[in-house]
Parts: C-alpha cells; structure tokens; sequence
C-alpha cells in the first residue's frame, strides 16, 4: 500500500492567542504613563529625521504599511534604518482596552475593531497626528468607527457624546479635545476617499480632462521646442 499523506488546512499565519490577563485597568494605566515618554517632539522631522520631510510621512508610512507587512525581515531593516522604535506604546495597544470595556455584543466589537483599526494606519500618514498620543488616536478611532457605523442609533451607550465622555474619562483627557481628534480624523477619511474617487476616473475621462488641460497652456509656451 502506498503512503499517504494527511494534509491538515488551517489558518496560513499563525497568531499568538490574546491573553485576557493583559486586559485590565493596571496594563492600561501603566500605558497611559509610558506613552508621555513615547510621544515624540514636534521638531522631529527638523532635528532628527531631517530627510524625510513633513509631506513624505505619508509615502513613507503607506509604504510601510503595504509591503513591510508582508515581509517582516524587509520590515526591521527598513525600521532599523529609519531608527524607528516600535518597542513604544502604539494605538493598537488602546483598542483592545477599549473594547472590553463597551457593553456591546462580540459581534459588533469585531466590526469596531476592524474599522478602528483603519482608521488608526490611516493616521500613521498624516503629520497632523503627530502631536497626538497614541491613546487620543485610539479614542478618536474608535468614536470615528462607531460614529460611521451607526451603532448609537440602536444603542444609547454609544450615541456621540455618551462615548466621548466615555472614553474621554478613560484617557484622562478633555471630551473636547477628543471630540476634536475624531472629527479631524474623520475628514482625513473624507479627503482619502474623495483621491481615490479621483483617482479611479475612467481613461476616457481621463484624456478629455488633459485635452481640456493642454488646450489651456499658453501659446508661448508649447510651441518651445526642447
């Protein structure tokens, strides 16, 4: 009799389990101390990552977030060569601890995390954020999540100012400057989605725009013969 192989299927990337004793109020205060160590200066992109200006954040952290993630040895080479220290708190870290602590079904807790997870790598591309602490941003994702979702219209607990206060109270912060982080992060989704819409113009569109474009140059300067 020939050997036969048994081929088990499961997941392709293997994660490690979530240990429930990391989720407590001890873990998150002891993050809420340590990311005032973590925040890094306003005049970083002078004094310290002077090659990577301002308006290349955004380039540089999409990249990273694209193709680093699929290769974790590209991904510490580049960190290393950017001296990026990723041994800091991030707003990851803050999303789990919020969650636990919203009385709303697992399934919906999944769909938040998704979202806030989003909206989280897209503030790692605009500098505007910077300046912000990781549990800010955390915050302001997961009312920008929860805001999109609707959810407070089912659910008082997670109507807009409820969960601002909420949330608010769990960083230590002020619900205006809270409120403030989620409605700017809700209009970098707006501009997000209004490039890609423009992005995604048809070809035929395309062409008529940079005819209509080219028809507008100045005489002067297409009949200059290069």
């Amino acid at each position: 009799m020939e050997h036969q192989l048994l081929c088990c299927e499961g997941e392709p990337i293997r994660r490690a389990y979530k240990d429930s004793n990391l989720i407590n109020d001890r873990v998150l205060q002891t993050m809420l101390r340590s990311e005032e160590n973590c925040l890094p200066s306003l005049s970083y992109f002078k004094c310290v990552q002077k090659e990577i200006l301002p308006s290349m954040r955004k380039i540089v952290a999409t990249w990273m977030l694209e193709v680093c993630a699929e290769n974790l040895q590209m991904e510490l080479l580049v960190l290393n060569k950017l001296k990026w220290d990723l041994a800091s708190v991030t707003p990851h870290d803050f999303i789990e601890h919020f969650l636990s602590k919203l009385p709303i079904p697992n399934e919906s807790k999944q769909i938040i995390r998704k979202h806030a997870q989003t909206f989280v790598a897209l503030c790692a591309t605009d500098v505007k954020f910077i300046s912000n602490p990781p549990s800010m941003i955390a915050a302001g994702s997961m009312a920008a999540a929860v805001h999109g979702l609707h959810l407070g219209n089912s659910n008082n607990f997670l109507s807009y100012q409820p969960l601002t206060d909420f949330l608010s109270q769990i960083i230590k912060c002020d619900p205006d400057c809270l409120r403030a982080c989620q409605e700017q992060i809700e209009s970098l989704l707006e501009t997000s989605l209004r490039q890609v819409q423009h992005n995604s113009i048809s070809p035929e569109t395309k062409t008529v725009e940079d005819e209509l474009d080219l028809s507008c140059t100045p005489t002067d300067v297409r009949d200059v013969n290069l």
